[in-house]
């Protein structure tokens, strides 16, 4: 009787959980239980999952809803959103055919974006269930009922509906359980349609009445007419569904048949093993065919040849790609070079990615350039179908700071109150009366799902059809996503291809392709092997000076590859990972740069770790370490290893698996008669790293694209600084950038309507900013720019340029103002003064040459001297940063006591630098109380780094970009020397004489 059920998955209208729902069944005893929410079916393996278990017989449908009004520009509606919907029909499956029939109805509309339409196709496996019918009665199908809720049932006596009983069933609608879920769902339907609570009208929220009713109760009011109770107990036991959670769900072969897989599979590894190692490398081989016995036992023959494909397809239209993640461990993704990390060569832990315990599916993260990666997601749809292949979705929940300010909204407070309990949540006697409603409210719905989003790169592609598990919904970036989330995916036991992008393949791709056109030379990346022994690129990795290179620019990269003193390979990886937040948090990666200048220094805590974790001096750096510690140390077993391994990187689905694990790790120490202490060290190493920490074959992924960047950056600067400032997205801003550039030997030239492009681009040793970096200059203009230029050469002047493209005043005075026009010879006033002379926008310009030109006038212009600084505060407002040295600026003439490079001579010494400011890392200290870490160039150009405790930051904090004086005692760590500032004074700029 229960047809018509909704979860917190009908968005912003339901208040149940998929679990919640199925224990308000179990307390009243219902049997059956159908899911319907509306226009979703995210929760439907999780709910029948729940039946399942609960003993209750599970039957999924959907509850179909259109927008109420329609615009004849669908892009601007979303058809399928519940904010203004109403009720179209009910579905509901009579089996898995009729499930997949729902889903494919669905899909089909929200792919195009269509409403959904009045009357239901001829479903051959679902029954429709109508409120209001848009046909006659006699029209209506075997399969077709009109539902009669209970607050209708007295009113049928009037009814022509009591004169076709046949075709009625009970309708009682739950979407909350009591008065308490009403109020909720009442404030998340106003979230929804964006008003305050008191615009809510009946039309916009459900009745009242959709609570669970006892099965008695339903029965007691539909008891004068139980003709209704027998049609719903028909239908209700027609129905059956199941759902599966098995790796069969997944595309099962490649090539046609599993044997054919294993054929390929066999021929691709071993030919490229040959490629890779040569043909008389016997320790490849044998790995080789040793990981190929595996994956052809747990069956994952044809997600490898699918990576393959991927991967083939990128390489065939000149795409550059990254393999990493825990895929990188296997040499057989090694020898189809789906990666370009050897695992020969760094011991990589192949059970990390498959072992023959692990139940779970593997997983590959393969890196595309961030403009790349469409393309890529398009070939994959294309190539293995539209109803078998799909992105996977992300729900975004309501938490928070969000909370409040969406409550906030509804209860109609001011933003200012609304801010003051934000900022400020435990100062109640400051707040609104209305805010203690905010929180109860807000805790009730906390972790609610919000609304669906697309998962950073997964991809799913079924064996099946995807409508028999789920609906899929169009996205605006052109593909469709799945209704449930990446945990649905693994609870039916979907495999994921991840295809990500990336802004440092952008950094390599483009640098190449500068190369090219700006040297004519073609540069060869590819070949990791010679450029990881490249002296001088070794050379520039150990001075830390790598500004734009992928992962390790960063100010506490920098600091690490100092104090590692790293210049090969091998330190990167364990670089990449030890940078980690969980390394740094556990105290380990400290210790690890003691005992990597002293490695006599210390004690391993027990042989165990002496033998696994020799190569990183007892220091757990990776993922596979808490694999290897836990598996040897305390003897749980490799897959229950790698399970723990799994929740404790963030991936806690079940905390009772968890508990388990952990109290078999200290039951195992306890036999094994370690010492407490020394298991709860252990222990506390394991807990503290491992949530944040990478597998060894990510970072050796990563460090391969950083020796790549890095290459570039030692032979090419020029080239590939231009590349980092147009991918954009590094970790400094565009300026740190620019400015790395000129360090590099480039003349920087503002923009220049003669010889910008709308991206950054390089003339020999000159690079001239991109219209793109212009605030407010209209894209649209900067293309007429490039057009008009390609079509009929550079620009005279400004008489020339106005009377060849139609521009506003305001856009013209942008490009005066920007320097664009300084190739004339005159200054920015008399630009000014020229453009009212010949600039009248009124008049259309006609783009046909005069066959004689045009005479000119002369004009007497008076004479206006431009200040030498004009230029630079024109910078600062247009493009956010002066191209002239921020020093230059300042009043004062002092630069500081010492410069960067005379740290080191000054150890201990109390000193004053002078440092244009860059960025800086908040910190919070053990005892709760904020301090930085802060980032600087000196006048010459060089980057040092400050240290400010908690006192000195609270009593001399930041106030925004410009140049400071720093006051402070010069320290050393492991050879990298930074500054410990007790005071901090920003210094003031010049004047800007015009105003």
């Amino acid at each position: 009787m229960y047809l018509n059920c909704h979860t917190y998955y009908s968005l912003k209208y339901g208040t149940l959980s998929p679990q919640q729902l199925v224990d308000a069944a179990i307390g009243h005893g219902i049997e059956t239980l159908v899911l319907t929410d509306i226009n979703n079916t995210s929760c439907a393996y999780q709910f029948v999952r729940a039946c399942n278990k609960a003993g209750i017989k599970p039957v999924l449908g959907i509850e179909f809803r259109r927008a109420s009004r329609l615009t004849d520009d669908r892009d601007e509606v979303n058809v399928f959103s519940i904010k203004d919907s109403h009720f179209v029909y009910l579905g509901i499956a009579q089996n898995k055919e009729g499930w997949r029939e729902l889903n494919a109805h669905l899909s089909h509309y929200s792919m195009c974006n269509e409403p959904i339409p009045e009357v239901a196709p001829d479903f051959e496996n679902a029954y429709v269930i109508y409120r209001k019918l848009p046909k006659p009665i006699d029209q209506l199908r075997a399969n077709e009922f009109i539902g009669v809720m209970p607050g209708e049932v007295n009113h049928l006596f009037s009814s022509y509906l009591r004169n076709f009983q046949d075709s009625l069933v009970v309708f009682s609608p739950v979407s909350f359980l009591d008065k308490e879920g009403f109020r909720v769902h009442k404030l998340l339907r106003c979230i929804d349609l964006n008003i305050v609570i008191g615009k809510l009208t009946p039309v916009h929220c459900a009745k009242a009445s959709e609570r669970m009713y006892g099965p008695e109760e339903l029965k007691q009011i539909y008891s004068s007419y139980p003709t209704i109770l027998e049609n719903t107990e028909r239908l209700l036991q027609s129905c059956c569904i199941e759902m599966h959670s098995t790796s069969l769900n997944n595309r099962q072969s490649f090539t046609g048949s599993k044997a054919g897989d294993m054929k390929l599979l066999y021929k691709l590894a071993l030919n490229g093993c040959i490629r890779r190692y040569g043909g008389r490398n016997k320790k490849a081989r044998e790995r080789t065919e040793k990981e190929l016995k595996i994956i052809d036992k747990l069956g994952f023959a044809a997600y490898f040849l699918i990576t393959w494909d991927i991967v083939r397809y990128a390489q065939t239209v000149g795409y550059y790609h990254v393999g990493r993640g825990s895929g990188a461990n296997s040499i057989v993704a090694f020898n189809l070079y789906i990666t370009d990390v050897d695992p020969m060569d760094l011991d990589l832990y192949f059970e990390r990615f498959i072992n023959p315990h692990r139940s779970s599916p593997p997983d590959f993260d393969i890196d595309f350039s961030w403009d790349e990666r469409d393309d890529v997601t398009d070939y994959i749809f294309k190539r293995y179908g539209k109803e078998h292949t799909a992105l996977l979705a992300t729900y975004n929940t309501f938490k928070g700071k969000s909370i409040i300010r969406e409550l906030g909204k509804v209860f109609g407070l001011p933003k200012a109150d609304i801010d003051l309990i934000v900022n400020e949540p435990l100062a109640t006697e400051k707040h609104h009366s209305f805010a203690k409603y905010i929180f109860r409210f807000g805790k009730l719905i906390e972790g609610f799902p919000n609304y669906l989003s697309i998962h950073a790169g997964g991809i799913l592609i079924s064996e099946e059809s995807l409508f028999y598990h789920t609906s899929i919904q169009m996205m605006p970036k052109g593909f469709p996503v799945t209704h449930f989330d990446m945990y649905g995916a693994e609870d039916l036991e979907f495999h994921k291809y991840d295809i990500l992008s990336q802004r440092g393949l952008g950094h390599i791709k483009d640098a190449v392709k500068l190369v090219a056109s700006n040297q004519g030379k073609a540069v060869d990346v590819r070949n990791v092997e010679l450029i990881k022994q490249d002296l001088q690129v070794r050379k520039q990795l150990k001075s830390g000076q790598c500004i734009g290179c992928f992962y390790i620019e960063s100010p506490a990269m920098r600091g690490l590859l100092t104090k590692l003193a790293c210049d090969n390979y091998v330190q990167l990886v364990a670089a990449s990972s030890i940078i980690r937040p969980g390394v740094a948090k556990s105290g380990m990666m400290r210790e690890y740069i003691s005992r990597f200048h002293d490695p006599d220094s210390f004690t391993y805590i027990h042989p165990i770790f002496e033998e696994h974790l020799g190569e990183t001096y007892g220091v757990m750096v990776y993922q596979e370490d808490v694999m290897k510690i836990v598996h040897h140390f305390a003897g749980l077993e490799l897959d229950e290893s790698d399970v723990l391994r799994r929740i404790m990187t963030g991936k806690k689905k079940s905390s009772d698996t968890f508990t388990r694990l952990r109290e078999k790790y200290f039951s195992n120490c306890k036999q094994r008669a370690y010492p407490d202490d020394l298991t709860q060290e252990v222990w506390r190493q394991i807990e503290s790293f491992s949530g944040y920490s990478f597998c060894k074959a990510h970072s050796a992924s990563f460090a391969v694209e950083s020796f790549q960047s890095l290459y570039l950056k030692t032979y090419y600067p020029k080239e590939f600084m231009v590349a980092v400032i147009n991918n954009f997205g590094g970790f400094y801003n565009t300026e740190i950038y620019v400015h790395e550039a000129r360090m590099c030997g480039a003349k920087i030239e503002a923009p220049c309507i003669n010889h910008s492009r709308y991206l950054t681009h390089i003339y020999g040793d000159e690079i001239y900013i991109g219209f793109v970096h212009v605030a407010q200059l209209e894209r649209r203009l900067v293309q007429k720019i490039l057009n008009e230029r390609d079509d009929n050469g550079s620009f005279q002047g400004l008489n020339d340029f106005v009377s060849r493209l139609d521009v506003s005043k305001e856009q013209l005075e942008i490009l005066i103002r920007v320097g664009a026009f300084r190739f004339t010879g005159l200054n920015k006033y008399a630009l000014m003064w020229e453009k009212n002379a010949v600039h009248n926008p009124a008049i259309r310009r006609n783009r046909s040459a005069h066959l004689f030109g045009v005479e000119e006038e002369d004009f007497d212009l008076p004479i206006m001297e431009e200040d030498v600084y004009e230029q630079a505060f024109d910078e600062i407002e247009l493009l956010g940063f002066p191209l002239c040295s921020p020093f230059d600026l300042v009043e004062t003439e002092f630069r500081g006591d010492i410069s960067s490079e005379d740290m080191v001579l000054n150890l201990g010494k109390r000193i004053r630098m002078v440092g244009y400011f860059v960025t800086r890392k908040n910190v919070t200290t053990s005892n709760r109380k904020l301090m930085n870490f802060g980032t600087w160039l000196d006048c010459k150009g060089k980057f040092f780094d400050s240290t400010h405790f908690p006192p000195s930051l609270a009593r001399y904090p930041f106030k925004g970009k410009g140049c400071y004086v720093l006051t402070g005692k010069i320290v050393e760590d492991f050879g990298f020397p930074s500054i410990e500032v007790d005071k901090m004074e920003k210094l003031t700029y010049i004047k800007d004489v015009r105003y």
